[in-house]
């Protein structure tokens, strides 16, 4: 009896132990299936955005094929356009170069008539002394009196003075002065009439003048030796 007993709980456990196994394949297989199904699922979904992603490159590349005329018509518009805006520059081009040549030609024309009238407001000031001299000739020849003559003289010679002063033309006084090479040119020597007067302007025959800052004659001198 013991060992029936011994031999019944053996196949007992033996039974328990086959069937464990059993158990645990039973608890993988749905999970395995699962992952099968996920993974046919993405496959699916790849194939068909591939599929779309293929229709829709087809689709764009049959409608270019399509509409020939199309990109034709938008590379003419894009030509005019280009060529309309060649125009325009061009056309400003060519007015910029025409407002340039006027403009020297202007300033060309400004610069002569500078130069050529560059003394007309002097001889408007000279042209009243010169008229000064016209009547004092005239009323000389109706008069005996040196001393009126002297005087009109006097007039007209400290009136031509103060417009040559206004003018910033000034004369430079070299007698009894030191000869100076840069002001003065001498035209003779002559014996001193006394040790101071040696190397030093005895006569002057024309006045040194200076316009503003800069000598435009020197002075013709006799100096002392």
């Amino acid at each position: 009896m013991e060992d029936k007993e011994k031999n019944i709980t053996t196949s007992t456990e033996n039974t328990t132990n086959v069937n464990e196994p059993s158990t645990t394949n039973e608890l993988q297989d749905p999970i395995n299936t699962q992952n099968s199904n996920e993974n046919l699922s993405n496959n699916l979904s790849s194939d068909s955005e591939v599929n779309a992603s293929s229709k829709e490159g087809e689709t764009a590349e049959s409608s270019s094929n399509n509409n020939p005329q199309q990109e034709i018509q938008e590379l003419m518009k894009k030509i005019e356009a280009l060529q309309q805006e060649l125009n325009e520059l061009n056309d400003k081009h060519i007015r910029l170069l025409a407002e340039f040549d006027n403009f020297r030609k202007r300033t060309r024309k400004e610069k002569e008539d500078l130069i050529k009238y560059a003394g007309e407001d002097i001889w408007k000031k000279i042209l009243p002394v010169l008229d000064d001299f016209e009547r004092a000739i005239k009323e000389n020849q109706n008069t005996n009196d040196i001393d009126v003559v002297k005087k009109g003289f006097e007039l007209i010679y400290n009136k031509f003075k103060h417009i040559t002063t206004q003018n910033n033309l000034m004369a430079i006084d070299s007698m009894h002065k030191e000869f100076n090479a840069d002001i003065m040119e001498a035209v003779a020597k002559v014996p001193a009439p006394s040790e101071e007067m040696k190397g030093k302007v005895i006569d002057e025959l024309e006045k040194a003048y200076q316009l503003n800052d800069k000598l435009i004659r020197p002075a013709k001198v006799v100096v002392g030796e």
